[in-house]
């Protein structure tokens, strides 16, 4: 274990947030607010720190798979615990405990908010709480990478431990290049659906911050009613076209602006995810017909929720726990199934999803003809064996994580819906849940020791189970002979 690597990583890591700290500063300033020096100050000593961190570099300048996974999940660790700062040192969030449950939420690009009253808040903080879910939808050793010069066969371990999905594709040879890439679409994509909220009569601080939480596909709004707030189906339909184009595979940009359409319309979990948001949205559509106006105005508010929870967004038009038993068992179902790999989404992945079913179709069809050879193929490519074993090693540790999570919580809260939906939507980074947690509620009824099991829920469901679960393994940090 390079563990001077790890620490000089670390280093360059909370030099990039205490810029991202700048501008909550600033946004303190320009508003004339009180919170200027709990921003300035947090900012201060994350620079201080990174400074003691990476004032020589490593000698040794090599790592690996083990220190890309370690580096990742301490990276996030510090993150969220220098993150949480400002709100400690504002007194606008006084428990350490709830203050590193919000920053967490943010960063992972979760949405579950502790704060019975987010209008409370001054714009600094407001703007801090968008601003981690831009930053983690995408990943800041992603944009590390950017301006960071290391070794080419070593980014790919960081980008890999950071980046969602079964597997990472590279756009550009080199890994900088990628990084590069993903951040241009990306900020792109953001300021477009900005200026379209401008243009729908959006204020600019509220038109910033919601494309920001889009983008990340995060959710924490800046209203206590959350989007329904805004009160227009244009602003609305805006947002919930971009959830769901922040939920789609950035390669599949990357070949478009490559004009390479035709391997762009070949991505078969694109398919299945667009299939599957319209063909709930119409079945939910349906099922709450006669709690609206129109049909056009059901399937409006049921789209932007079907869009909302499988991008793993959070965001709310109506208080769908007030919807039919049918539609919640859709939405808790699409918590799971989440957005593509390679997007800003969270919860299994599509991907995963058609490899899983491609594994039932092909033992199916080894039972009925068992000398017959067969090849998992996706995308026309073939499947390697090394992914699908990821895939079911992944699928059994995140369901481990799941059940002993559900169990942790009940201890102290005795309503099973809203336990079991409280594990499932930070898991998989969604936000909002059902009952005591749905769209309407909040997180801060629960207990410290639920919150600590929720936190490392959403770490762990933002980083893909495995870099979290090696922190605790010995052989991790056992020194090579």
């Amino acid at each position: 274990m390079n563990l001077a690597m790890v620490r000089y990583l670390i280093g360059w890591m909370l030099g990039v947030e205490s810029l991202f700290l700048l501008l909550p500063t600033l946004t303190a300033i320009l508003y004339r607010e009180h919170v200027v020096l709990a921003y300035l100050g947090a900012a201060a000593i994350c620079m201080a720190i990174s400074a003691l961190c990476c004032h020589k570099k490593p000698t040794n300048s090599r790592f690996y798979a083990r220190e890309g996974f370690v580096t990742v999940a301490l990276c996030w660790i510090v993150l969220a615990l220098t993150g949480a700062l400002p709100f400690l040192f504002s007194g606008e969030i006084p428990s350490v405990v709830d203050a590193l449950f919000e920053t967490i939420s943010g960063f992972t690009t979760t949405g579950a908010t502790i704060l019975s009253d987010v209008e409370a808040l001054s714009h600094a903080s407001l703007l801090w709480r968008s601003l981690t879910h831009w930053v983690g939808g995408m990943g800041v050793l992603v944009f590390m990478l950017i301006v960071l010069p290391l070794a080419g066969g070593q980014t790919i371990h960081l980008m890999r431990a950071e980046s969602p999905g079964p597997s990472v594709s590279k756009m550009s040879p080199h890994m900088r290049d990628t990084a590069f890439i993903l951040y241009a679409i990306y900020f792109g994509m953001t300021v477009l659906q900005i200026i379209l909220l401008l243009l729908g009569g959006m204020a600019f601080f509220d038109a910033v911050c919601t494309a920001m939480a889009t983008a990340g596909t995060g959710g924490f709004g800046i209203w206590n009613d959350s989007i329904a707030h805004y009160d227009s189906y244009y602003l609305q339909g805006v947002i919930s076209v971009f959830m769901i184009l922040f939920g789609v595979n950035f390669s599949a940009y990357y070949l478009v602006l490559s004009r390479r359409f035709r391997d762009a319309l070949r991505i078969e979990e694109i398919r299945l995810y667009l299939g599957v948001i319209l063909g709930f949205a119409l079945l939910i559509a349906f099922n709450v017909r006669d709690m609206f106006g129109s049909f056009f105005e059901s399937f409006h508010h049921a789209l932007f929720q079907v869009a909302s929870i499988i991008t793993t967004t959070g965001f709310a038009t109506v208080d769908f726990n007030q919807w039919p038993a049918f539609s919640k068992s859709l939405l808790v179902l699409l918590m799971f199934i989440g957005a593509c790999a390679g997007s800003t989404g969270g919860g299994i992945k599509c991907s995963r999803i058609v490899l899983m079913f491609k594994s039932i179709k092909k033992e199916m069809q080894y039972l009925i003809h068992p000398r017959a050879v067969r090849v998992n193929k996706m995308d026309g490519r073939r499947v390697q064996h090394e992914v699908m074993r990821s895939v079911n090693v992944f699928l059994i540790a995140y369901l481990l994580i799941f059940v002993v999570s559900i169990l942790l919580v009940s201890l102290t809260c005795e309503d099973m819906v809203t336990s079991f939906t409280a594990v499932a939507t930070t898991l998989n980074n969604v936000g909002p849940g059902l009952e005591l947690v749905g769209p309407t509620a909040n997180f801060g009824f629960f207990t410290p020791l639920s919150k600590i099991v929720l936190m490392f829920d959403m770490l762990a469901g933002r980083l893909e189970v495995f870099p979290m679960l090696l922190l605790f393994t010995p052989a991790t940090w056992r020194r090579e002979k």
